[in-house]
């Protein structure tokens, strides 16, 4: 009601000359209202338009896929860029079946007669040559791989970005990217999940690539998971998460995580983080409130996760048992966008990927 009532009565006010200060941009006064609800609705809506703006040309690397295809199709009808196909040649009867009325205006790249082959060996072997691959291997991995050949695709600058994962886990499609995409100089690749709620967002990372991180990458993934949030239109709250809340009880699994918190405080970063705590105190105002010398103001919107296997069981028994939207994994912090959907994506989620990383929002 906030985004429908408020911009009627305004726009009868206007029309009926009542109205002393007209809005000028209506779709911006919209998304005012709705950032009061929650910022991440103003941001993603934002993103569309920035979207639109600027479009991009992004890699669907599983174009044999009906889901895939309709993530395709409803990206380009909504203006929001180029797909770039990869699959065979009888995908463009699929896309007919799907309601295409000219199949042949999406771009399709087939490995099996595509030009651009040779140079795909020719720059992936100079990358993989002292990593154990022959040549021969890898003219194999271009020619049957669609997640090395999409990749490729990108590195060689004939698209912007790329999107995977439907076909295969998360952890086998990243080592097929890494081998042509690596990850930016410096920076810990990582994965987060965003809960968007009513009234609220969390932001929870690392729930994807790193199994154990140590106290120097937890630091990081806190450091660039709350520059996430803050892309999203919310002020960072970190919460390092854990079964203890500053040492009750002890465990010898609790030592990393007090190491990344004294990491930040030597980097003096510019926003609020506390640990280590559990999701109990770091979310619940009451609960805080018995650990008064806490440092956060209020309660957390970024839970940084001790490893990978209580983040990612987190984030999937979220998006099992429902109650919010959730949207992810984000991949961050690759040399070149590249978005890993998980294998239970439907069309929307993927186009929201897509949307994101071409709008720039997930860096």
């Amino acid at each position: 009601m906030i985004e429908t009532l408020p911009p009627a009565v305004a726009q009868a006010a206007m029309d009926s000359g009542v109205a002393r200060k007209p809005i000028t941009d209506m779709q911006a006064y919209r998304e005012s209202l709705r950032a009061r609800l929650n910022p991440t609705d103003a941001v993603l809506a934002s993103a569309y338009e920035k979207a639109r703006a600027k479009p991009k040309r992004v890699v669907f690397a599983e174009a044999e896929e009906d889901v895939v295809l309709r993530a395709a199709i409803a990206f380009k009808e909504g203006g929001y860029g180029t797909p770039v196909l990869v699959g065979v040649d009888e995908t463009r009867e699929m896309l007919r079946q799907l309601g295409v009325a000219d199949p042949n205006g999406f771009e399709l790249h087939n490995s099996r007669h595509s030009k651009l082959v040779p140079q795909m060996v020719d720059h992936l072997y100079a990358k993989l040559q002292r990593k154990g691959f022959l040549r021969r291997d890898v003219e194999r991995l271009v020619n049957r791989d669609r997640n090395i050949f999409g990749a490729l695709l990108v590195a060689l600058g004939e698209a912007d970005m790329m999107v995977t994962g439907l076909t295969r886990p998360f952890r086998q499609s990243m080592i097929d990217v890494m081998k042509v995409i690596g990850p930016k100089p410096g920076h810990t690749p990582f994965g987060i999940h965003l809960m968007v709620g009513r009234n609220h967002t969390v932001f929870l990372a690392d729930t994807t690539v790193n199994e154990r991180p140590t106290a120097s990458q937890l630091a990081d993934i806190a450091t660039q998971t709350a520059e996430v949030a803050r892309r999203m239109g919310h002020e960072p709250r970190v919460a390092f998460m854990s079964y203890s809340n500053f040492g009750n009880p002890q465990g010898k699994w609790i030592e990393h995580i007090r190491e990344a918190v004294l990491e930040l405080d030597q980097r003096q970063v510019a926003f609020e983080y506390e640990g280590e705590m559990t999701p109990e105190v770091a979310l619940n105002a009451a609960a805080m409130k018995k650990y008064p010398f806490s440092r956060l103001s209020g309660p957390a919107n970024v839970l940084v996760m001790p490893g990978l296997q209580s983040a990612n069981i987190s984030a999937k028994l979220l998006r099992e048992l429902g109650g919010e939207r959730i949207i992810g994994p984000l991949l961050i912090n690759m040399e070149q966008p590249v978005q890993i959907a998980s294998m239970s994506a439907n069309a929307s989620e993927l186009m929201t990927l897509a949307v994101l990383a071409a709008a720039g929002i997930t860096g």
